[in-house]
C-alpha cells in the first residue's frame, strides 16, 4: 500500500509544472516520478491511460487535470493564500487553458499548422499577454502583492511562449509583464520545481518532493 501519492510529471510540461508549483506551496508531500514522453513505463500509463501528465494517484483517487492537482493540494493546505482571489482569478485561468493555449501552440508548432496563419495566430496569444501587462501595472501579481493560483497557473505558459522567439517576446514593449516572468524564473520555487531527476523505471525509489 502505498504510504504518499504520487505524482507522474515531465520536468518541461507546463501543465506539469504548474502541478508542482501547487504542491511546492501547499507543503503536502507526494512521491514525484519523472517520465519521459517518448518512453512511457506501462505503470504510468496504467494510472493515465490518455497518456497525459501530470496525473496524480492520491491511494484513492486518480487526478489527471493540472487545475485539479492545484486545487487539491491547496485546499489540504494553502499558507499563502493562493486561492484567495476572484472568479476573474479563474476566468483568467480558463483564457490560458482555452485560447491562449490554442495560439500558442498554433505560434510553437507553426509547421503542424499550414492552413494557419502565424503571424495571426501569434497576435491572438499577445493579446491576452497585453492583458496581463496591463492587470500587472504597478502590481507585483495579477491579484496585488502576492501570488494567487492564476499567476502560478498562468506562469508556466507565459514561458513557454516567451522561449518560442526571446528576442522578439522582449522587443513587445510589455514591461510589467516582462518583470512578472523574470521575477518568476528567478525564484526559488521556480528553481525548486524545475530540478532534475532522472526518469523513473520500475523498482526505482521514488523522489519525496515538497
Amino acid at each position: 500500500m502505498q504510504s504518499r501519492p504520487i505524482l507522474w510529471t515531465f520536468r518541461r510540461c507546463p501543465f506539469a509544472m504548474r502541478a508542482r508549483l501547487a504542491i511546492h506551496a501547499s507543503g503536502v508531500q507526494v512521491d514525484l516520478r519523472e517520465i519521459l514522453l517518448r518512453d512511457k513505463p506501462a505503470a504510468f500509463l496504467a494510472t493515465s491511460p490518455k497518456g497525459t501528465v501530470p496525473v496524480i494517484d492520491t491511494g484513492g483517487r486518480v487526478i489527471a487535470e493540472s487545475r485539479d492537482i492545484m486545487l487539491w493540494a491547496l485546499n489540504q493546505h494553502d499558507p499563502e493564500d493562493w486561492l484567495a482571489m476572484t472568479q476573474d482569478g479563474h476566468d483568467l485561468i480558463d483564457h490560458c487553458d482555452g485560447p491562449f493555449k490554442s495560439a500558442l501552440d498554433h505560434t510553437k508548432y507553426a509547421v503542424r499548422y499550414p492552413d494557419l496563419d502565424l503571424v495571426t495566430e501569434r497576435d491572438k496569444a499577445l493579446d491576452f499577454l497585453r492583458d496581463l501587462d496591463a492587470r500587472l501595472r504597478g502590481s507585483a501579481y495579477l491579484f496585488g502583492p502576492q501570488a494567487r493560483m492564476a499567476d502560478m497557473a498562468i506562469l508556466p505558459f507565459v514561458r513557454q511562449f516567451a522561449h518560442i522567439d526571446m528576442d522578439w517576446f522582449a522587443a513587445q514593449d510589455m514591461p510589467d509583464l516582462a518583470r512578472w516572468l523574470e521575477d518568476f524564473k528567478s525564484s526559488h520555487r521556480f528553481a525548486a520545481v524545475m530540478r532534475k531527476y532522472p526518469p523513473w523505471q520500475n523498482g526505482q525509489d521514488q523522489v519525496l518532493f515538497a
